[in-house]
């Protein structure tokens, strides 16, 4: 069983605490978001092949790495180089860059890729941006993995509501990205994937199979899975089906291209010395902040 942590909201980053008691009592239950039916999972070595985490700020769990050691793991970290205009709790791509370095320390460079995504275009986050930042990142991240997905934002009515200043990325625009992407993380022994976003970009030597395949788990893991036939992909792309175990409308990052709450919801929050954000609690459509 893969058990997946972040297709929902962010476990690392908000509910560690939470999810390491689960992992403690060996089981977790987990609500299908369209029919309500309630699910229980076992979480222990014998029955879970890999835990995937999705995370912009896994530091939290980070800390108790240790505490799950007798798991594989995969990490599917994003890292944007956007400010807080965007992403309004999300810490500082650098930061985030230092705990993807720990964490590959720690798990080996086959078990956790970067994710630059929603790509979008602004007047402030033009293509020279974009191709600036990304050359910085993938540098940085050199040796550190050898994966890479992008993907290019969906602007679903809630995404135009909550960030009406971002323009869909153009044919022509989405080519220039990939031609220089994929230039970028060739020089950095770093492979592009795109997930549903067809296979436009392959002409530069792109993976347009996914982001989550049975290869990419499997090389994560070291050993091969036996999926049943017809079950646990996704028709529009090669990833594999995990058992989620987040819930929608409670991810705090506060992003203004999010998909996985249904309206934009401000959240107070307290900054630590280190930068590091601790959520308080939140209050949707609140209009002021606690520092």
């Amino acid at each position: 069983m893969i058990l997946n942590t972040g297709s929902r909201t962010d476990i690392p980053a908000f509910f560690h605490k939470w999810f390491l008691n689960r992992v403690d009592e060996g089981f977790v239950f987990s609500k299908n978001p369209y029919n309500n039916d309630i699910y229980s999972y076992p979480i222990n070595p014998k029955v879970v092949d890999c835990m995937c985490f999705c995370s912009k700020n896994p530091k939290p769990l980070v800390k108790h790495l240790d505490e799950l050691t007798d798991y594989k793991q995969y990490w599917f970290l994003t890292i944007n180089p956007y400010g807080r205009d965007v992403e309004v709790n999300v810490p500082n791509y650098r930061n985030v860059i230092k705990t993807f370095k720990k964490i590959s320390q720690n798990v080996g460079t086959n078990a956790i890729a970067w994710r630059y995504d929603p790509i979008f275009i602004t007047e402030k986050y033009d293509l020279e941006f974009h191709i600036d930042k990304f050359e910085e990142i993938a540098s940085d991240l050199a040796g550190y993995t050898h994966d890479c997905t992008i993907s290019f934002i969906d602007l679903y009515k809630k995404v135009i509501r909550n960030f009406p200043e971002a323009d869909e990325v153009t044919v022509e625009e989405q080519l220039i990205i990939g031609e220089n992407f994929s230039r970028i993380a060739r020089e950095n022994d770093i492979l592009i994937r795109t997930c549903l976003e067809g296979t436009l970009l392959d002409q530069f030597g792109c993976d347009s199979s996914g982001c989550m395949t049975q290869q990419v788990i499997e090389k994560a893991i070291g050993n091969n899975l036996k999926l049943p036939k017809g079950k646990y992909q996704n028709r529009e792309c090669n990833c594999i089906f995990g058992r989620d175990i987040g819930a929608y409308n409670t991810c705090m990052h506060g992003c203004k291209y999010c998909y996985a709450n249904n309206q934009e919801i401000i959240y107070y929050f307290s900054l630590t010395t280190d930068n590091n954000i601790i959520p308080l609690g939140n209050l949707s459509f609140a209009i002021s902040f606690k520092r």
